[in-house]
């Protein structure tokens, strides 16, 4: 009878035996079939992108970068006998050291180097590999995915964003007016509008752009955005110039993140044959948004029904109506951003597979049911992934309280995007950014420099030309008359009036010198640009008037009443022409943008990217000496038009080359620092043109000129990208 029961025994732990060998090879067979067809599929990669060099300089075939443990090692007979279920890990069970290292904590002869037994320089030889494996397999899955609804509804999206860019570029110009004059801002703060908005950018740019390498691109998008709609609907409300310009320096803070996050996040959803065109598409979004602001504030802006106010402390009138406005297609962007995924090249990127190949398959499907093919599946099942470096962090979670927590992680995150943005200066991409920095820097200084000097130079035209039809009255002796029309454009001297009313008028740019008011009165008045100098009013009434004191230069007022004083800034667009005038200056040198947006895309992968950058620039840098015979209104918007249509292919090109040239792992940072680059060189060029309407024309055009051919010139030094996968 124990024989027997032994004999049984015996037979039951031989079949567990022989059931553990067959679950082992069957392990081995699945791993060898999965490896074989890897290494299938990346040799075709490399044989249709590299058909001139070796497969084995960037591949090995049959390569494996993770540890994986050896199958036929690790048993151990003191183990036999164990279900399944209890055992933890074979040759640890017995006290059996690792199988990957010895007892003295030296590495096993023919085991792989564990990663914590390799220095960083090792590990990120190793990731730079994968990284180069990951770009080629990458490419053919986009490939494989196509160009379809996916792409369309994200560049949609995403063009909203960009509009959004735009917008915030002009509306601080259409605002200024009617913003100093409706909150009484002197003429020593008028400036500081227009450039706490570029400020914002400029931060804002470097910031959201090292963040979207970090959290990835929808994430910041989304953030970013929400910011800038919160503060730009909340300044159309404040009533202070100093919270408007905290408010609008916020607005820009958050906008400054559109144009970097955008490019990246749309760069790595298209193929390589279908980037640059696609890319060059996406930069009609910035003109869209420039037409719609110039014409929201034609439509707006002057209309002044469109106000109300709550007594004297409360004042809402039409520009705060067009701020809110402007803030639409942001708050679109948001809306629609929420319902986009994530940038499946970017969680590549950072370890996360599965979730990339979800997206991945959730866009070859969408665009398979497009085309009506629903049945065609989706064929890749590895990705390649870079190797994850680990960073430590300490937060001191125990110890801590929540606001120091709060404190290590957002010093630790800002100090992880300025070691980004100092990768950007590493080889190999060290010489890139050194030439696109000159490129950026040039091209901004060039193109917002004369495009402020522009509607100055206009601007001052128009002075010119009504100072040149300003009528004067002299000598002039007026007694017991009624003045109940409207004065513009005159300049009276040595008057007498006596006995005479002022009743229900308008005085625009009207200057009254040298002259003498007895027993007059003046009721119901509205003045602009109108100024009484070294004037003697004696036994005058004013009432109901806007005739302040400042008015009144080296005046005497002898017995005189004032009744109804309207005290602070009046504002009034009736007829008034110049209003109108700017706007429409605006829109057609935004609509003439057009012409230079559909030449780029079509020929963007034709011609290739340098030879439209560096074309266009020159061009454009010559087109500047025709400057020279702009001697009327009409000639110098011709040229506005001109110059703006040049320089987009320039901007276009350059936006898709920025992307290309950058790695995954630092292309927002590295293009959220050029974007910060050019609003700090577009202020630059703001203060130095500006500063030279009306006193020279030659050191504007040489200036512009000669730092857009020289910026042209050091763009053709950049490589070409057009036949480069995305890295």
């Amino acid at each position: 009878m124990e024989e027997t029961y032994k004999d049984r025994t015996s037979l039951v732990k031989g079949a567990k035996d022989i059931a553990k060998e067959v679950k082992r090879q069957a392990v081995k067979k699945v791993n060898k079939a999965v490896d074989k067809a890897q290494d299938g599929y990346t040799q075709r990669s490399y044989n249709r992108f590299q058909d001139e060099e070796d497969d084995d300089d960037y591949y090995v075939q049959g390569g494996n970068y993770g540890v994986e443990a050896n199958d036929d090692e690790g048993s151990s007979e003191a183990t036999e006998g164990h279900d399944e279920d209890d055992e933890i890990y074979e040759g640890e069970y017995q006290g059996i050291p690792n199988m990957g290292q010895s007892k003295d904590g030296t590495m096993a002869l023919g085991q792989p180097m564990r990663d914590e037994y390799k220095d960083r320089h090792e590990l990120e030889t190793e990731r730079k590999a994968d990284e180069e494996e990951l770009a080629q397999q990458y490419e053919l899955i986009i490939q494989e995915c196509g160009h379809g609804r996916f792409q369309w509804a994200l560049f949609f999206v995403l063009g909203m964003a960009l509009m959004a860019d735009g917008v915030e570029v002009f509306v601080v110009g259409f605002v200024l007016p009617s913003a100093e004059t409706d909150m009484c801002i002197p003429n020593s703060g008028s400036g500081w509008l227009g450039d706490i908005v570029y400020l914002g950018m400029m931060v804002g740019a470097f910031f959201w752009g090292g963040l979207a390498d970090k959290v990835g691109r929808r994430q910041s998008l989304l953030i970013c955005m929400s910011v800038n709609g919160f503060f730009a609907f909340l300044s159309s409300f404040v009533q202070g110039y100093g919270f408007f310009l905290f408010c609008r320096l916020f607005s820009g803070f958050g906008i400054g993140g559109a144009v970097p996050t955008v490019f990246s996040y749309f760069s790595e959803v298209l193929a390589r044959e279908k980037r640059g065109e696609h890319l060059s598409w996406l930069c009609m979004f910035w003109m869209i948004g420039g037409i719609y602001a110039s014409a929201m504030a034609w439509a707006i802006i002057p209309h002044y029904g469109w106000s109300f106010s709550m007594g004297s402390a409360y004042q809402f009138h039409s520009w705060r109506v067009f701020v809110i406005v402007c803030a639409l297609p942001c708050v679109s962007s948001v809306v629609a951003l929420t319902f986009m995924p994530e940038s499946p090249r970017f969680l590549l990127e950072v370890g996360k597979h599965d979730e990339a190949w979800m997206i991945l398959k959730q866009i070859h499907d969408t665009n398979m049911r497009a085309r009506g093919q629903p049945e065609k599946v989706f064929t890749v099942n590895r990705i390649k992934t870079p190797k994850q470096i680990d960073e430590l962090i300490e937060i001191e979670s125990d110890t801590g309280t929540w606001y120091r927590r709060c404190f290590v992680r957002i010093r630790t995150e800002l100090y992880g995007i300025w070691l980004t943005f100092m990768r950007c200066f590493n080889y190999p991409v060290k010489d890139n950014t050194i030439k696109l920095t000159a490129v950026w820097f040039t091209l901004s200084f060039g193109y917002y420099g004369l495009s402020v000097w522009f509607p100055d130079v206009i601007k001052h035209l128009q002075s010119d030309e009504y100072a040149s039809r300003v009528k004067h009255f002299r000598n002039e002796e007026v007694s017991h008359f009624v003045f109940n029309f409207t004065l513009e454009n005159q300049i009276h001297s040595n008057g007498e009036y006596i006995n005479d009313r002022f009743i229900m008028m308008k005085f625009k740019s009207v200057t009254f010198e040298d002259s003498l008011f007895k027993n007059c009165v003046f009721e119901d008045i509205t003045s602009l640009n109108t100024y009484f100098r070294n004037c003697t009013f004696v036994n005058t009434t004013f009432y109901n008037t806007d005739l302040e004191q400042y008015k009144f230069v080296d005046s005497e007022l002898i017995n005189c009443t004032f009744f109804h004083i309207r005290t602070g800034c009046q504002i009034s667009f009736d007829d008034d022409y110049s209003a109108y005038w700017i706007y429409f200056v605006n829109f057609l040198g935004t609509l003439a943008v057009l012409p230079g947006n559909i030449v780029s895309a079509l020929l963007m992968d034709r011609i290739g990217r340098l030879t439209m950058l560096g074309g266009s620039m020159v061009l454009s840098g010559i087109s500047c000496f025709f400057l020279w015979f702009g001697t009327s209104e009409s000639m110098m918007i011709g040229m506005l038009c001109l110059y703006n249509g040049l320089t987009i292919s320039a901007w276009n090109s350059l936006d898709v080359i920025t992307v290309e040239l950058y790695p995954t792992d630092r292309r927002a940072t590295g293009f959220g620092f050029l974007n910060a680059l050019c609003k700090a060189a577009a202020v630059l060029g703001n203060l130095i043109f500006g500063s030279l309407v009306g006193i020279t024309k030659a050191i504007p055009i040489l200036l512009a000129s000669t730092v857009l051919v020289c910026g042209g010139l050091v763009g053709l030094r950049l490589p070409d990208t057009r036949t480069q996968v995305l890295m």
